[in-house]
């Protein structure tokens, strides 16, 4: 990271101000060594049938109700206080905490879905976006809902489109391959926190959009367009039963980074819900600093995001 401050990954966003004590599990059995190239790290997830129908068994009713949001190691890092609210208002850069950041209820859309997944032990919710793809199959989340950053991948990664109240429409769906950037991966550098999971073709032989339909992915777009982000916000006052959504005009990180955010109260398990603009996917859920709950972070999605997404996309 360029810059010691702290953040609060969407993944555990309850601003809980402390890290969460997990236990370490050994990864499948059949899990691949991570591969880098060049800014691309990727590692095998599912690729048997056997551990498929293992990770689609392992997802019961009771363990996606049961998985959390949870703060993560990162609430260790030394806290910097962002700019305040006559800053914001001076400089115009980034969105006021007295903007609208109120979150509405949508009805579910089969292209959007949670996302469910292990790391060091412990089951943890996500959201997700179905992203049109050369194979069909990518779904587009945050990088720390697939990768400690830096750290091991996820194991037990699975993606239910259209979720509400613990209904599966479209079923469930488990990755063959995850996909991240070299800086999140290595560094967990939050302006590239971004994730590509191909996932396997359903028992009719069917990949994911075919089913699902997809969201048009686009990169290197202007910066502060106008976004409505959505996800599966689990931390209280949510439940992570029902999809989301905030809408506002993204203004550039107070602090530097290249990120931008937008007015959302969503919380935890919204991470790696999508930011579409012009009927295009071009962000997702990433952080919020501590002090501002009202401001939702994502990564700008650049050259090295597109080079990620280009080799999920070709997988």
């Amino acid at each position: 990271m360029k810059r010691p401050l702290v953040r609060s990954l969407l993944v555990g966003a309850a601003m809980l101000g402390g890290s969460v004590v997990v236990s370490m599990a050994p990864a499948a059995a059949d899990t691949a060594q991570a591969e880098q190239s060049d800014a691309v790290v990727s590692q095998s997830a599912a690729t048997t049938k056997g551990e498929q129908s293992r990770i689609d068994s392992y997802w019961t009713d009771d363990r996606m109700e049961d998985a959390v949001p949870a703060e993560t190691r990162f609430g260790n890092r030394p806290k910097k206080d962002h700019q305040g609210p006559d800053d914001c208002r001076g400089n115009g850069r980034w969105a006021c905490p007295d903007e609208d950041s109120t979150a509405t209820q949508e009805e579910p859309q089969p292209e959007l879905g949670k996302v469910f997944f292990t790391l060091s032990g412990t089951d943890y919710v996500c959201s997700g976006t179905a992203t049109s793809s050369s194979n069909g199959d990518v779904v587009t989340t945050a990088g720390h809902c697939l990768n400690e950053g830096p750290g091991d991948f996820a194991t037990n990664f699975a993606f239910v489109p259209a979720y509400e109240n613990g209904a599966e429409p479209y079923g469930k769906w488990t990755a063959a391959e995850l996909f991240t950037t070299e800086q999140w991966a290595t560094a967990g550098d939050f302006e590239y926190d971004a994730g590509f999971a191909v996932m396997n073709e359903n028992a009719s032989g069917q990949s994911l959009t075919d089913v699902v339909g997809s969201y048009p992915i686009a990169f290197n777009l202007s910066r502060g367009l106008d976004y409505k982000s959505y996800g599966y916000p689990a931390a209280s006052p949510f439940d992570g039963e029902t999809l989301w959504s905030c809408t506002g005009t993204a203004t550039d990180d107070p602090n530097g980074s290249s990120t931008q955010g937008i007015p959302c109260e969503m919380t935890g398990g919204s991470s790696g819900g999508g930011w579409i603009t012009g009927g295009q996917l071009n962000s997702v859920n990433s952080y919020k600093y501590r002090g501002d709950d009202s401001t939702m972070y994502g990564p700008y999605f650049g050259s090295v995001i597109e080079s990620v997404y280009q080799t999920a996309s070709a997988a």
